[in-house]
C-alpha cells in the first residue's frame, strides 16, 4: 500500500522533526511580527500535514494547489489565533474549510464518504499500462481512504502518502504516539476491508 500510494502520488519524503511546542510559538510569534522567514519554517514544519487534510477532500492537483491558499488565509488570520501553541489545530481547521468550501465551489456535496476524484497523472517512466494501472490502483485506494473518519484519513495520509513515520506524526499534529498507533492501526484495518470489499463486487 505504501509504495502504491506513493508511486502514484509521489516519493515519500524525509520530514524534518516538529520543534517542541515552545519552539513553534516562537516561530508564530515572530510571524505576527512580521518576520517573513519564521512563517516560512511554518509552512516547511505544517504543509504536509495541511496537504494530507486537504487530500482528504478534494483532488491531488487541487490539494497541492488549495496548500499555498490555506497559509495566505492563515498568514492575513494570524492575530486572531489565540493559543499561538496551537498552529497546527488551527492551520488543519482552515484547510478543512477550504477543501469544503472547494468540494460547494464545484457543486459536490460532501456526503461524509468523500468525493470521488479523477484518476492522479502516472510518471513519466512507466510503462503506459503499468501506469493506468497503479493510477486506478491509487486512486481506489484514495477514494477508500476518503471514506474513513478523519482522525483515521488524516493520519494514514501522513503516513501513507507524506511518508510520515508514527512518531514524526504525533509531533506535528500533537497527538500522542499511542494515539497514533491507534489511528494508523485501525485506520489500516478499514481500509483493508473497504479494499477487499471493493474487490469482491
Amino acid at each position: 500500500m505504501d509504495l502504491l500510494v506513493a508511486r502514484a502520488y509521489g516519493p515519500a519524503r524525509e520530514a524534518p522533526l516538529k520543534p517542541a511546542r515552545d519552539a513553534a510559538a516562537e516561530l508564530v510569534a515572530r510571524a505576527r511580527g512580521g518576520d517573513r522567514a519564521a512563517f516560512g519554517s511554518l509552512y516547511e514544519l505544517f504543509a504536509p500535514w495541511v496537504h494530507s487534510v486537504l487530500l482528504g477532500l478534494v483532488s491531488p492537483g487541487d490539494a497541492q494547489d488549495l496548500v499555498q491558499d490555506v497559509f495566505v488565509a492563515a498568514l492575513a488570520r494570524l492575530a486572531q489565533l489565540e493559543d499561538e501553541t496551537r498552529f497546527g489545530p488551527w492551520i488543519a481547521a482552515i484547510a478543512r474549510n477550504r477543501g469544503r468550501d472547494a468540494l460547494r465551489a464545484r457543486g459536490r456535496a460532501l456526503d461524509g464518504a468523500g468525493a470521488r476524484e479523477e484518476p492522479a497523472a502516472a510518471p513519466a517512466e512507466q510503462a503506459p499500462e503499468d501506469a493506468d494501472a497503479d493510477a486506478g490502483d491509487a486512486r481506489r485506494a484514495l477514494e477508500a481512504i476518503r471514506t474513513l473518519p478523519e482522525a483515521y484519513r488524516e493520519t494514514l495520509l501522513l503516513r501513507l502518502v507524506e511518508g510520515f513515520s508514527g512518531p514524526e506524526i504525533a509531533r506535528r499534529t500533537g497527538l500522542t504516539h499511542g494515539s497514533v498507533r491507534v489511528n494508523l492501526c485501525r485506520g489500516m484495518k478499514l481500509l483493508r476491508a473497504r479494499l477487499a470489499a471493493e474487490e469482491a463486487r
